[in-house]
């Protein structure tokens, strides 16, 4: 059985105007690794297939911090012999060595948070690394990592099609096995939505995702969740967790996880997660299943029509949105594009 650990570390150079998620551009307290620890102490003795280090940076911690957080989950719980171990970590806050010494400590998956190959995109990012830089960070990671990604931003308010096409087709001359790629959203609390910025209009929007659909299928890396491309077998299979409604531990502030029909939630601030630690919800069997049902319709796969209302997966179908392929309904690239009504259309 899939069991994921996701670990939280909220800590970056600066905080992103778009970046939604907990995060602070502090230094963190010498003593924050026990308390990590301490928390990994507390998860279910069961078999580890994968962990996943996000945040934040994560590539900002010390290498023997890191170590000491893989140990002691593999001491709890064990780790699966061929278990995925990412890491996500920012253009200026890697290097080489670094990238050597993660792999040398069982590091086997690296994502790099690359955003854009424009000098000017980045600079609207609010990123601190250019593209030069970008660039050189590409490079040295796919000479050390057989299974790394990048990810990279598009729909941006100025981006047109001749843009972003070019820009892809830079992007993956570095045949990468693994790219993810998102459009700009505007969430609210941040530096973006308080300075009014808005997004590319929805129709360019939606011809930059169609184009991003088709380049990325042209070169043997299609999409397998709505944000996510992957040659065969270089799929994250940690998020993939995620999206499949499988089992999975949130270490950290801010981290959630999931156990059947229990939520897990750790306080937005490091010194309340300290004091106060995980808070638990049992959700309900439907709560479960919608949020299975939000989450696996993104998959290419498609999700299982076993609870679905029959008459819910006609109107679908009617509608161009899905197919049903023997006990699955599949998205169409019409659905993909109507993700949101679908979704709603299809809870019982």
């Amino acid at each position: 059985m899939s069991f994921g650990v996701y670990i939280h570390w909220p800590y970056c150079l600066s905080k992103c105007p778009y970046c939604d998620f907990f995060s602070r551009a502090v230094s963190p307290d010498a003593t924050l690794i026990e308390a990590y620890q301490a928390e990994i102490q507390r998860l279910p003795k069961r078999t580890v297939t994968s962990v996943f280090f996000g945040g934040g940076t994560p590539s900002l911690m010390q290498e023997k911090d890191i170590s000491a957080l893989l140990e002691a989950v593999a001491v709890r719980c064990g780790l699966s012999p061929d278990a995925e171990i990412s890491l996500e970590a920012n253009p200026d806050a890697i290097d080489m060595p670094k990238m050597k010494a993660l792999h040398a400590l069982g590091v086997n998956r690296l994502s790099l948070g690359v955003q854009s190959l424009s000098d000017d995109s980045l600079q609207f990012l609010g990123r601190h690394h250019d593209a030069k830089t970008a660039r050189l960070r590409i490079e040295q990671m796919a000479r050390i990592f057989d299974n790394c990604s990048i990810d990279l931003m598009y729909a941006l308010p100025f981006h047109t099609l001749s843009a972003w096409e070019k820009e892809l087709a830079e992007a993956l001359t570095y045949d990468l096995p693994h790219y993810s790629l998102y459009q700009l959203t505007i969430e609210e609390g941040t530096p973006f939505a308080r300075q009014g910025v808005k997004p590319a209009d929805e129709n360019v929007a939606r011809d930059l995702f169609l184009q991003t659909l088709e380049q990325m299928e042209k070169a043997g890396k299609p999409w397998y969740e709505v944000s996510n491309f992957a040659q065969k077998g270089f799929e994250c299979r940690h998020n993939l967790g995620y999206w499949l409604g499988k089992d999975y531990a949130g270490i950290g502030p801010g981290a959630h996880g999931r156990y059947g029909c229990v939520a897990t939630e750790n306080p937005c601030s490091v010194p309340l997660w300290r004091q106060q630690g995980t808070q638990k919800t049992r959700l309900s069997k439907q709560e479960r299943f919608e949020e299975k049902l939000l989450m696996g319709l993104r998959l290419r796969q498609g999700f299982s029509t076993r609870h679905l209302a029959p008459k819910a997966v006609q109107r679908a179908i009617d509608n161009g949105w899905v197919v049903r392929t023997k006990n699955k309904v599949v998205l169409t690239q019409e659905g993909l594009l109507m993700l949101n009504p679908l979704t709603v259309l299809l809870c019982p």
